[in-house]
């Protein structure tokens, strides 16, 4: 049998009634139990919007060492702000990855009280001197977001809870829109470097745009790599860890890479929910057995990304 990513269409969800919503939530679910990745087409948001983001994601990366230095990820910043080339080892067994970032969480007012209290991953958001960069991105992070909650009712039906079980755990979500540049792959490489190492995501979902130049590969159960190509118009959507977690690993989390291409640059645009800080991640109902019984302790949102997280940046020198 050979593995694929399949194609869902989400516009039944919006528009079928409870049989498209049925038929949409079936699709994921066999999607999710299986190889873990899906594309999502239909999904309402505007071709114009997500080239507006690439445009400006460029116009930021061919800015001066100065100009995005300004926005720099530390410790102390929340996961927001720059991530410079080489800052960050999603495997941290190898070589820093070949790529640069940009993070924007949650955007929250100077008085908000999570802000006052000092709440882990609470911080402003870090915005460098680019025209009209925070309302383009501000705009298209609370589009993603909507769409990623639609997602999760779908998934509450495929489960079987209720529609509206993530409802009140994604409202004020630890939710990171990551702009990454990719530069063309050089004639030398550090042993086992890429452009992103093996890796799972941390949270619920990931929502990714990418462009034409490909080079995203995800393995398959066997072990095998797959390539997933860029089809015009669509999401590149993944299971998380934590949403593994949360479905006692009902739903799977597969691993995946970035295998810089030659000769080219890439740029991507990933959106990545992960659940509020103080959202309970403990087995859901219905998805343990007295043959399957939970697998994983209940855990807060901001205690397990902070788990994930810290591995990622020690390396490259971030958190020091």
């Amino acid at each position: 049998m050979i593995d694929t990513i399949p194609v869902i269409d989400l516009k039944p969800l919006f528009e079928g009634g409870a049989d498209g919503r049925r038929q949409v939530a079936e699709e994921i679910g066999k999607a999710c139990r299986g190889i873990g990745f899906f594309y999502l087409a239909g999904h309402g948001i505007p071709a114009s919007m997500r080239e507006n983001v690439f445009a400006m994601a460029k116009t930021f990366f061919e800015s001066p060492e100065a100009v995005k230095k300004t926005a720099l990820y530390s410790a102390a910043s929340g996961n927001r702000g720059y991530i410079p080339m080489k800052g960050e080892a999603l495997d941290p067994t190898k070589a820093p990855d070949l790529k640069e970032a940009f993070n924007i969480g949650l955007d929250l007012a100077p008085d908000d009280p999570e802000i006052l209290s000092g709440q882990k991953f609470r911080s402003l958001n870090l915005w460098p001197d680019v025209p009209d960069f925070k309302e383009t991105m501000l705009g298209y992070f609370d589009a993603v977001w909507h769409l990623g909650r639609t997602l999760h009712t779908a998934f509450a039906n495929e489960l079987g809870i209720v529609t509206d079980f993530f409802d009140d755990k994604l409202d004020r979500p630890l939710a990171t829109l990551r702009l990454l540049h990719y530069p063309a792959r050089p004639a030398q490489l550090d042993e086992g470097q890429l452009g992103a190492g093996e890796h799972t995501d941390y949270g619920c979902v990931t929502l990714l745009a990418t462009d034409e130049v490909g080079g995203l590969e995800i393995r398959t159960r066997d072990g095998r790599w797959l390539s997933a190509p860029f089809i015009p118009d669509t999401f590149v959507c993944n299971i998380g860890d934590c949403l593994m977690r949360w479905t006692n690993d009902t739903y799977v989390s597969t691993p995946h890479r970035v295998v810089s291409p030659a000769g080219r640059e890439r740029y991507s645009i990933a959106f990545f929910l992960d659940p509020n800080p103080d959202a309970v991640v403990e087995c859901l109902p219905g998805c343990a057995t007295e043959d399957n019984p939970a697998k994983y302790p209940p855990i807060r949102g901001d205690d397990y990304l902070m788990s994930r997280l810290n591995p990622t940046y020690e390396k490259a020198g971030l958190l020091e």
